[in-house]
């Protein structure tokens, strides 16, 4: 048992990157747990992590170390769960990395209907639209847009997201509606600034039957998508959004859809969590809620009898 909690220091030491955090959920001293984790790496004769003044971050044998030990930590909670008669009862905090929109949009008002319904259920939410990593920063379930490149992830598709260029009215009347990709370069261009790189984020389209991209002189440049669309609604110029940013806009007709006929491809909206073989309840209660959306619109608005998901 004494070997088990090395492991369990270790395991919480790696998903919160300090010693003073992974304390704090155990209930322990930091230096308990830095002696323990020693010990550890004394008895396996590796070193499992590189440790500065402030934090701590895994090692290769670190990094193999902590996808076994999240497979058999999660079979102990398991059978703890059994043993307590517990497994209808969602309890623990649920660490989720969300987009910033779709997640306030559409994902929040989910999460606030199961904590409702499971008081034992914390949330501990981060929502942004760059990528993070699952097992380093300690996150239990990720929403991702676009293909999934992590094959060590769980991905499930729940959902697409289709880009839309929308403009104003006004700003169409004042400047025309272009009827072809080579009539855009008349046209200023509200683009978003891509978090991760700080480039341009590209237009997108299908022209015959071929996917083009566009890269149009920026008119406004933005760093956040709801942004775009009110920059949009002022005429500042063409913006390319998804679909369930610019729903409500686009039945107002505060916005119209400009090129129809070019949309690009849909893209996959997925959850993802990493990959073991017993999954926590809380996991899969939120999985399975995140699933359901497949039955609703870009917007979460329910669908029409008879129509068919793009999930």
């Amino acid at each position: 048992m004494q070997g088990l909690q090395q492991f369990l220091a270790f395991a919480e030491t790696a998903k919160h990157g300090s010693f003073a955090a992974a304390a704090r959920e155990l209930g322990s001293a930091p230096s308990t747990l830095a002696k323990a984790v020693a010990r550890l790496e004394e008895s396996l004769a590796v070193r499992l992590f590189f440790r500065t003044t402030r934090q701590v971050s895994l090692t290769p044998d670190g990094e193999r170390l902590y996808q076994r030990c999240q497979r058999i930590l999660s079979e102990i909670e398991d059978l703890h769960a059994d043993a307590a008669g517990a497994r209808a009862t969602v309890t623990g905090t649920l660490r989720i990395d969300l987009p910033i929109v779709y997640g306030r949009r559409i994902l929040l008002p989910v999460l606030a209907r199961l904590k409702r319904q499971y008081a034992g259920l914390e949330l501990d939410v981060r929502l942004q639209d760059g990528y993070v990593d699952l097992v380093k920063d300690g996150i239990d379930l990720a929403v991702r847009v676009g293909a999934l490149q992590d094959s060590s992830l769980v991905g499930r598709r729940f959902a697409s997201q289709t880009l839309l260029l929308v403009a104003s009215p006004p700003y169409l009347a004042a400047h025309g509606n272009p009827a072809s990709l080579r009539a855009l370069e008349r046209h200023a261009a509200i683009l978003f600034r891509m978090p991760t790189s700080g480039r341009d984020r590209p237009w997108q389209f299908v022209q015959r039957g071929r996917a083009a991209t566009l890269r149009p002189r920026a008119g406004t440049r933005l760093n956040d998508g709801e942004g775009m669309v009110h920059a949009a609604q002022l005429g500042l110029g063409l913006a390319q959004l998804p679909d369930y940013m610019v729903a409500q806009e686009l039945r107002d007709g505060s916005l119209v859809e400009v090129l129809p006929s070019l949309r690009p491809q849909a893209m996959p909206i997925s959850v993802v969590y990493p990959s073991q073989r017993l999954v926590p309840l809380r996991v899969r209660v939120v999985t399975e809620a995140f699933l359901s959306l497949s039955r609703l619109g870009a917007d979460g608005v329910p669908r029409s009898a008879g129509s068919i998901s793009d999930a």
